[in-house]
Formats: structure tokens, sequence, C-alpha cells
């Protein structure tokens, strides 16, 4: 989905095509990262902190509204202001009920030119989360999580059957394709690893369109991985799209005892992964 500047047509865009997935036979929407608007990050502007909102909220109460309707499981990424001063980018969970199951709060923030994620978000203090759905046990971790096998290892032994990463990442428009072409394989890569490492299907959706006055196209490219990485579909780089995709969890069991990671893991030798680098003494 590519976004606007106006928050509630935003939403109410989420909303119909998450209605036109559901009548493609869907049963968990993901959305993608802070999908009620651009992604504002590119910048360091005080006032876009007024597109925050309270989880439960606003949204939240539109989205809760819709899944009970659709009986769908709905995964909203919005930008939650959770007091005066205190910002986070946050996960929330609705199931096929309307019932709001509760955020996931994003642990790992970047700071990079035009994703100045820090200047806005105060790190998740929830810790890794799973929720149990009517439809599955599902992990939800955002975007910059994406590349630390850590946070998928620990959302993956607290139960999850796949793990969702609602994304926001482009290109830089200036950019070469052979650089786009290989920070695309080497975004996918690593989260394929993580459903090979953990067993377990991975859903990743990003945003699509050209953003910040053309010098940033999010990628698109959103895709689904079973659990020995092969990519089961992928979305287009430029186009809207709904990708409707089939998971068998019961098969997770099959996974794992073909081959046994966590079975073999060598809990009592991982203390050092605790430290912020080992250093020779």
């Amino acid at each position: 989905m590519s976004c606007g500047a106006d928050k509630q047509a935003n939403l109410n865009k989420a909303i119909e095509k998450t209605k036109e997935a559901v009548a493609a036979g869907a049963q968990i929407v993901c959305l993608q990262e802070l999908f009620t608007s651009l992604y504002f990050c590119d910048v360091e502007d005080y006032d876009n902190f007024k597109l925050a909102e309270a989880i439960p909220g606003t949204s939240t109460d539109a989205l809760s509204k819709i899944a009970a309707e659709l009986n769908i499981v709905i995964i909203a990424s919005l930008f939650e202001k959770r007091t005066q001063g205190l910002y986070h980018n946050t996960t929330a969970v609705i199931d096929a009920d309307g019932k709001y199951l509760g955020k996931y709060r994003k642990m790992h923030i970047p700071d990079d030119p035009a994703f100045y994620e820090k200047f806005y978000f105060t790190p998740g203090d929830l810790g890794y989360k799973t929720f149990k759905t009517k439809y599955a046990n599902i992990g939800v971790l955002i975007c910059w999580d994406q590349w630390y096998p850590e946070a998928a290892r620990i959302t993956s032994l607290m139960g999850a059957e796949i793990l969702f990463y609602p994304t926001a990442i482009g290109w830089a428009t200036a950019q070469d394709d052979a650089t786009n072409t290989e920070q695309y394989n080497a975004w996918q890569t690593i989260q394929r690893s993580h459903a090979v490492a953990n067993g377990v299907h991975v859903v990743s959706v990003n945003r699509v369109g050209f953003e910040q006055d053309g010098a940033m196209k999010f990628w698109g490219g959103s895709f689904v991985s079973n659990p020995f990485g092969t990519v089961l579909k992928q979305a287009s780089h430029d186009k809207e799209e709904n990708l409707i995709v089939e998971i068998d969890t019961s098969k997770t069991d099959s996974y794992r005892t073909h081959w046994p990671f966590l079975r073999d893991r060598r809990i009592d030798s991982y203390q050092p992964i605790t430290k912020r680098y080992i250093d020779e003494d």
C-alpha cells in the first residue's frame, strides 16, 4: 500500500484493502509499518508528533469494528503517544472477534539518513511478545527488528507460529540499481534465515510509492517465507497488492523434527551474547 498526507484517508484505504483481502480468503491481515501516514521520520520535525495517538484509541477502535464484522485478525502498526513527551513505534493486534489483544513496541530503533527514528521513538519496554489469535499464535516485530536474529529467536521461543514484520524501507532514488538489488536481497535473506533457524513462517509487509518529494522509493517486495526459507509469494516493487498466502502451521513440527535446531541449541554456552562486544583481555 502507498500512503498520502491525509491520516483518515490512509486509514480508510487500509480498511478497504483489508476488505479486498478478506474477500480473497485472508484470515490474518498485516498492515505495513506506520500505515496511517507518510513515513515522517525522513526529517526531525516536532510537528510530526501530532500524528501520534493512543493505543488503544481511534484507529484501533475503527479496526476492531472491521475485525469483528469480517471475523479476521488485524495487525496494525501505529505511532503511539503513551503520554506527553513519550512516544513509541507500536503495533496493535486485534483478534477476530474485535477484541484488542495488546501491543508490541519496536525494540530496535534506527537512526540513519532519512530514517531518523530515534528523534521520535523511545525503544520498546514491553519485551518481545506473542499473541494467541483465533487462527494462530503470532509474533510481531517491526522493521529494523528484522536484522536481529535474537529478536526472531526469542519471539519464536515464546511460541510464535508465524513472525510478522510490518515494515517501511525504501531506496534513495539517486541510488544505482545494483545497490538497490543488493540491499533488497540482504533484507529478504536475513528474514528467510529467521524462518529457517526457528522453523516458522515469516511474513514481511512493506509499503510502496515515492515519498519525501520523490527522493525515496519505498521498495515494496512484501513476501512470505516458509520454514525452509522458500519464498511462497512475493509482491512487486512498485504496485499496491494484496498477497493471500495459505499457511499450514501444523507442519511446523515436521520442519523442526527434520531440522532439529531447537533441540540442539547449546543454551549453556550463550551467555556472551548479552555483552555489547566481546573484547580481548
